[in-house]
């Protein structure tokens, strides 16, 4: 990353829009305020907004912007989102307009956590092939493969939460799929998934599982355990998929939980490989955590600003839908 970039990473999410600069190597404290979903216009407005407070009055050179969403890279469009009003909306143009031609990036939010992810404290490229799973509610995913962002064919790569972990078709006539299906790893390995467990001993949720367990209550270190597991098996497929330098857990619930969730899924992953593999893989916790859209928002600008990808001034297309017709 060139240290002579100044540039703003958002990390936008459906309850919160955290915002920083980053600046010769040093990311600026995050402005954060409650999400705007009320509508695209209102959503794009509130992140103009918030870019001018991050800058602080202060040249910036490029935006990235990590978002829940399948995006199309090129373009910036956001091809589908569940939790915020941006479909069909081509962010990349709409907002670098709104910003007066700063050329603007927009990735997917646990894709940028995985290139932050990939670096150290010090913003030096430390993994050059990195999977990061993301265990909070759902299960999220980014990927990281020679050194840059990889995104696949239509932008959607590193869904992991969707691998199938346990499906037993009957036949092929299979029924219609519901999000996330039964036997996926989001639907096991998730927040919600502990949730589920912990309803089974008399808890009223994941949360509780925690606590209990960081006291050492033997159901809930069992339940935990359990949980844990799956995601273990999840880390598997990721090394055999992959065989990558680096598989890291991020999110709310992976952070809560700490080694006791890090510890047995490492030693499922490593009792589930295939032979030969995973021996130059490490496992470990997030280091960034709750900057780690932010920071990896703003590598990504810095990123694509210095292998030439900045677009040209923003022109407003004429699609079918716009900023005030998200579809």
């Amino acid at each position: 990353m060139s240290s002579s970039r100044s540039v703003i990473g958002i990390d936008l999410g459906g309850t919160k829009v955290a915002a920083a600069l980053l600046h010769a190597g040093k990311l600026g404290e995050s402005v954060v305020h409650p999400t705007d979903l009320s509508g695209s216009d209102a959503l794009i407005a509130q992140l103009v907004a918030i870019v001018d407070e991050a800058r602080a009055g202060a040249a910036i050179d490029g935006v990235g912007i990590g978002v829940p969403s399948i995006v199309e890279f090129a373009t910036g469009r956001v091809v589908a989102s569940v939790n915020i009003p941006l479909v069909d909306v081509p962010l990349r143009a709409v907002l670098g307009e709104r910003l007066g031609g700063v050329p603007v990036f927009v990735d997917n939010d646990a894709t940028v956590a995985a290139l932050a992810e990939a670096h150290d404290e010090d913003l030096r490229m430390v993994a050059h092939n990195l999977v990061m799973l993301t265990i909070g509610t759902g299960v999220g995913g980014g990927l990281v493969l020679g050194g840059r962002i990889y995104r696949g064919a239509t932008g959607g790569a590193g869904e992991v939460g969707h691998t199938l972990v346990a499906v037993q078709p009957a036949d092929d006539k299979l029924p219609p799929p519901h999000w996330p299906q039964p036997d996926s790893l989001e639907y096991l390995a998730s927040g919600r998934a502990l949730g589920r467990l912990a309803t089974g001993i008399g808890m009223a949720n994941g949360g509780d599982v925690v606590r209990a367990a960081q006291g050492g209550d033997a159901r809930a270190l069992a339940v935990l355990g359990q949980w844990a597991r799956m995601v273990g098996v999840g880390i598997a497929n990721a090394i055999n998929t992959f065989d990558p330098d680096e598989v890291v857990l991020g999110g709310g619930a992976a952070a809560a939980c700490g080694d006791l969730l890090l510890e047995p899924a490492i030693r499922v992953a490593h009792a589930s490989v295939v032979p030969g593999l995973g021996t130059s893989t490490t496992i470990r916790l997030a280091r960034f955590h709750a900057i780690s859209g932010v920071l990896g928002a703003a590598l990504l600008a810095a990123h694509e600003l210095t292998a030439g990808s900045a677009p040209a001034p923003a022109v407003m297309p004429a699609p079918a839908g716009s900023a005030s017709d998200p579809r």
